[in-house]
């Protein structure tokens, strides 16, 4: 079974029915991947700190904390799922089929954790540590040690902060896209600036932080 999904993780399962459970959604039947997921999640978890760990050896506590909250939360999985792409091998309920549960954030982030608890449980933990590390190898090579590791929409605030003004505003403006890749799109406003950012991205989340990032712009360019 989806042996293109194990070509893409360079993963070839010994018992497929791990692999089938991982890419079953509750709103097919039972069993599902829920619990593999909540595997998964812990052993995402391991495996990224301990790559920090090894990788970054001057980063501190908290900026390992920092990085490794991004490298796990569901917009990056997200992306990283898309890339597989696992939604094609997702089995769903009629439903979610109907409306566009292949594509969505939440069901795809959550997959690839089942896919890990499924992958740790076939073949342990250096087995899931290879599939892991291989996913997410590009964005290791992306951190800079010693660049500010807080996101867009944090600086935003600190920055409003430090200066008694308002926070900004997020309003989802719409959404649109095919139903394999739903497009969010986000408008950042600071009133008393009179600065109205927008931002696209697969998730409300990632077009927040792109928002807030056209903001920070802005503000930079202004000095």
């Amino acid at each position: 079974m989806s042996t293109s999904l194990e070509q893409a993780i360079a993963y070839r399962f010994v018992d497929a029915s791990l692999l089938r459970t991982a890419l079953t959604h509750r709103s097919h039947g039972s069993p599902h991947n829920e619990r593999l997921e909540f595997l998964g999640d812990s052993i995402l978890d391991a495996v990224i700190a301990r790559q920090l760990y090894e990788r970054f050896p001057r980063i501190s506590e908290g900026d390992m904390s920092r990085l490794r909250a991004n490298l796990v939360r569901q917009d990056t999985l997200y992306q990283l799922a898309l890339s597989i792409p696992l939604g094609d091998h997702l089995r769903l309920g009629e439903g979610e089929l109907k409306s566009g549960g292949a594509s969505r954030a939440s069901i795809l982030a959550d997959a690839l954790e089942a896919v890990f608890g499924a992958v740790w449980l076939d073949g342990g933990f250096d087995g899931v540590d290879r599939v892991i590390v291989r996913l997410y190898e590009n964005l290791f090579a992306e951190i800079v040690p010693g660049k500010s590791l807080k996101d867009a929409k944090t600086c935003l605030q600190e920055y409003l902060q430090g200066r008694r003004l308002p926070l900004p505003k997020y309003a989802l403006a719409g959404t649109g896209g095919e139903a394999h890749a739903q497009l969010f799109t986000v408008v950042c406003e600071i009133d008393c600036l009179r600065i109205r950012t927008e931002g696209q991205g697969g998730s409300r989340r990632a077009a927040e932080q792109l928002a807030a990032e056209r903001v920070l712009e802005k503000l930079q360019a202004d000095g």
